[in-house]
């Protein structure tokens, strides 16, 4: 059976098995960050780390390439971690299981971390190379950018010295980014009132699974099903048919970045209800199996049987979180009138959890490559909970990277795709958040491209990388590093 060890090319998927050996959790790079420090030991070269733990590698020109301009190669090193429910894996210290399946390499009932672990392997391959055509190199690393950005956003001006930057975080092989959008996190707080929840009812647990989530940036277009907003339609259906519940307890999503696979509430309803609650049941599963027959033919819904628990939310706070995320938007807002087919707009409802001093905690993420509406959608998600009785606060967020047609090295990685390939890339803008905004605020100068292979279902246990795809990026960078000019 093959292994990733036996991929072509050899010294990318070498590096980026290694980078799976060692993990990578968003906030805990540590581990990543010794294993840079010893790799710059190992091959002779100049690193720098900054406070916010951001490294920077740098290689000198191969000989007759040393008038050639330095140039930037940038992956981020933290990986999204996310898992089957019956899969054991502990990111902190686990390594990842590569499995290759046919034309693809996927891991182990978790995700595989090609986002952005390819585009470091790259890096590396780079690094250690011994017989690759280049100018003067710098290789940046950043620390946490599944979660917050923070790596870019600390970063310090004169920590680089290129005017050129690749950055290698984007997931369709063939396709050149010249912009993103930018985005920023809303969160609502609701306090409730623990209630005894008593021995007259009937308790059960509500389950969603099955649907295939992925990137919120990337994926949102696709309509595919969030865990959150099913499961808070069918409690809707509860209290607009009448049938009397308290809800004792939710969890749903985890990720602000990710469309949320699954999402649980236990409820606890009077024995005389329990049919009518299943029957409808059934029909809402019937009714979503329908809808999402083309992008989530696996999603499920479960009612099962469950202890008694301690306590109920108070109705009137119930009542308004129930509400409040049935009316909260999720999905594309709307569409790039510039570039065609681009999501110009989203928001994506995440997350939902209980913590500590009877609070629920609801996280939502908003994206637009126009400020304006990215302000827009933010405020009108902050309005709805508002409504609600909730607190709600928003994080920092990032700037977009406007797009730009004129840029030289845009055109020198167009001219060199079509020399090696023999056909046009596609030259476009993506709805997903880069760091590269974040770049452009401390580093205006900047000249800036971002490409990749394909990945699929990132930010999911779905995520797989297309091998093929591997090479022809490989081969596209060293010809494009090639052709930097003087």
């Amino acid at each position: 059976m093959m292994k990733i060890t036996d991929l072509q090319p050899e010294i990318v998927w070498k590096y980026f098995y290694e980078i799976t050996q060692v993990p990578r959790p968003s906030k805990k790079e540590g581990k990543m960050i010794a294993y840079l420090e010893e790799f710059a030991q190992k091959h002779n070269l100049s690193i720098k780390k900054d406070p916010a733990g951001n490294i920077l590698i740098s290689k000198s020109a191969t000989p007759g390439m040393e008038n050639r301009q330095t140039v930037i190669l940038q992956a981020h090193m933290d990986m999204v971690c996310e898992k089957n429910n019956d899969t054991k894996h502990d990111f902190d210290n686990d390594p990842i299981e590569t499995i290759v399946d046919g034309d693809w390499l996927r891991a182990n009932g978790t995700t595989l971390g090609a986002d952005n672990g390819i585009g470091m392997a790259a890096e590396l391959a780079l690094l250690a190379s011994e017989d690759i055509q280049h100018g003067p190199i710098e290789c940046l690393f950043t620390v946490d950018e599944e979660t917050g950005l923070t790596g870019a956003k600390a970063l310090q001006k004169g920590f680089m010295t290129g005017n050129i930057l690749l950055n290698l975080d984007s997931e369709d092989e063939g396709q050149i980014f010249m912009g993103c959008a930018g985005g920023m996190d809303t969160q609502a707080t609701f306090n409730y009132h623990p209630k005894e929840a008593t021995a007259d009812r009937l308790y059960f647990r509500i389950d969603v699974k099955g649907l295939n989530g992925g990137h919120s940036g990337g994926e949102i277009h696709k309509g595919l099903g969030n865990a959150n907003k099913i499961l808070f339609r069918f409690l809707y259906l509860l209290k607009k048919r009448g049938l009397n519940f308290i809800l004792c307890s939710v969890d749903g999503g985890n990720l602000r970045n990710a469309i949320p696979r699954e999402a649980h509430a236990v409820i606890g309803i009077l024995p005389e209800i329990k049919e009518d609650v299943r029957i409808l049941l059934n029909h809402f599963t019937a009714d979503v199996e329908n809808e999402l027959k083309h992008v989530d033919k696996n999603v499920q819904l479960f009612m099962e049987s469950t202890d008694r628990p301690e306590f109920y939310i108070d109705n009137s706070t119930a009542e308004n979180i129930i509400c409040a995320m049935m009316a909260c938007p999720h999905g594309v807002i709307g569409m790039s009138h510039d570039i065609e087919g681009l999501v110009e707009t989203s928001t994506n409802l995440a997350s939902i959890k209980m913590k500590p001093n009877n609070a629920i905690l609801i996280g939502t993420s908003q994206r637009s490559s126009i400020e304006s509406q990215k302000e827009m959608i933010a405020n009108q998600v902050a309005a709805t909970f508002l409504l609600a009785g909730a607190q709600v606060a928003h994080g920092d967020g990032y700037p977009g990277w406007e797009p730009n047609p004129n840029s030289a090295i845009l055109k020198i990685a167009q001219q060199t795709y079509e020399n090696l390939f023999h056909k046009q890339p596609q030259i476009m803008a993506i709805h997903a958040g880069l760091e590269c905004g974040l770049f452009l605020e401390k580093y205006p100068n900047l000249d800036m491209i971002s490409f990749g292979p394909t990945l699929r279902d990132v930010h999911s246990p779905n995520e797989r990388i297309e091998i093929k795809t591997v090479g022809m990026w490989w081969a596209h960078l060293l010809e494009l590093l090639k052709n930097i000019p003087e």
